[in-house]
């Protein structure tokens, strides 16, 4: 797929403003270029995936503090998720449909 840069721009920038707004940010980016940009719509569609999932994951390792493995949960999907995100931008950015491991597909992308 050929995307122009501002497409990727835009698709680097979802991932970009997740640090600085959660969700808010990625969420407008996306309903702003869904429609003229399928590139964006993915990487959109592909971050709440992301977002939606490893919420699921924190929230596990949290209740699973009961148990004693909390402790070593929580860091590791704190970790996972900072690094993923960064690697989900780079990839946006050079125009790669990249796919976050683990992730679950509540929206479906092409």
């Amino acid at each position: 797929m050929h995307t122009s840069n501002d497409e990727r721009i835009f698709a680097m920038l979802i991932y970009v403003t997740s640090f600085f707004t959660a969700f808010i940010g990625p969420l407008i980016i996306w309903l702003v270029k869904q429609e003229s940009s399928a590139f964006v719509d993915y990487h959109g569609k592909h971050y709440f995936n992301f977002l939606i999932t490893y919420f699921i994951y924190g929230v596990i390792a949290s209740i699973s503090i009961v148990i004693g493995i909390g402790f070593l949960l929580i860091p590791v999907v704190g970790i996972a998720v900072f690094i993923f995100t960064i690697i989900g931008a780079i990839k946006a950015y050079e125009g790669e449909m990249y796919h976050i491991p683990l992730t679950i597909p509540f929206f479906t992308t092409r």
